[in-house]
């Protein structure tokens, strides 16, 4: 079976003697089609993901078809179109137990605490499969990146009447502005990037936008919200520099959540905090709730998938593009990988 697996840092290689999987009691063989390729892909080949070990095979942001699969409640069958819940909780922990499955105490996410989906076949737990057959398999494959989103929003409790600040328009901030706008509430785009701050506005349906780098960005955004600040702040970028600052763009009583990852501290005033009563939160992965929130929204086309499609390749010419992908001069916003 080929597959692609990443040996050390910065280090790709095709396979073609990978181990086919086998079908065991309570899992199903998917044969794998369509490869988002992440964020987490990226730092992980750099050398920048937290709980990260090589060697490893990528691929998270999954779709495929069934190969084959045994009797199940789910309603399931061979030739089936699904989409993969890469996160593999323990269903024992305190969190699993109150519903919070997505920061599970023994998570393991499939592509990077264990082999992911570059490869040709992998053994999936059915109750992490999702019926895709009414969507296509590209956008089967990008359902997981846009439930990080739908989950950061409803971790921050978006209202209607919530004006709102996303920090950073990767795919996972334009996915939490799309759904903060689905819940309602006025967004407002904060970027480095104007052509990415354009495309917050066309696809995600963004209300302002905010060029991070403007000297007066702070200025911009209190004149936005009358002095007010947002209500509720996501920092999407996985950068320090941008979470720390983000303290100070909240509203008085408002809550700020970081839903990207940086591998290090950050640090805050405290007497700022406090006069402020800021709620902080994390937003780690999604819950099947969030998933199930996702296809409902993407099956009634509320936004166009094909558009966040920027780049592509074929699995054979993934390691080669790969590279390309990195650079800022690609202008990606997802890559997709074809593997059949």
């Amino acid at each position: 079976m080929k597959g692609i697996v990443c040996e050390e840092m910065e280090s790709f290689r095709m396979r073609d003697d990978l181990p086919e999987p086998e079908l065991t009691e309570g899992h199903a063989i998917v044969a794998i089609q369509r490869i988002g390729i992440c964020g987490t892909d990226y730092h992980a080949f750099k050398g920048q993901q937290p709980f990260f070990q090589y060697p490893r095979i990528l691929g998270h942001e999954l779709s495929g078809v069934i190969k084959a699969i045994g009797g199940n409640d789910r309603g399931l069958s061979a030739g089936d179109r699904v989409a993969i819940i890469p996160y593999l909780h323990c269903g024992k922990c305190r969190a699993c137990r109150s519903g919070q499955t997505n920061c599970c105490a023994e998570m393991r996410v499939i592509g990077v605490h264990q082999d992911g989906g570059m490869r040709e076949r992998i053994s999936v737990p059915v109750s992490h499969l999702l019926n895709v057959n009414s969507l296509s398999l590209d956008e089967a494959a990008l359902v997981e990146p846009l439930a990080i989103g739908a989950h950061a929003v409803r971790r921050g409790g978006v209202m209607p009447s919530d004006t709102v600040l996303v920090i950073g328009s990767g795919p996972i901030g334009l996915g939490v502005m799309a759904f903060a706008k689905h819940a309602g509430a006025r967004v407002i785009a904060m970027d480095i990037s104007r052509e990415r701050l354009d495309f917050c506005v066309s696809w995600a349906g963004a209300d302002e936008r905010i060029d991070a780098l403007a000297p007066n960005a702070k200025e911009q955004l209190a004149a936005l919200t009358d002095g007010e600040y947002p209500a509720v702040v996501f920092d999407a970028t996985g950068n320090a520099k941008s979470m720390e600052k983000a303290f100070e763009l909240v509203s008085y009583g408002g809550k700020l959540v970081f839903v990207g990852l940086v591998k290090g501290e950050i640090a805050f005033s405290d007497p700022d905090f406090h006069k402020r009563e800021l709620t902080l939160m994390g937003s780690r992965n999604a819950t099947a709730a969030d998933f199930q929130h996702v296809l409902d929204v993407v099956g009634q086309g509320y936004l166009d998938m094909s558009r966040f499609i920027t780049h592509r390749s074929s699995f054979e010419g993934m390691i080669e593009a790969f590279g390309d992908w990195l650079g800022p001069a690609s202008k990606v916003i997802k890559a997709v990988v074809e593997v059949s």
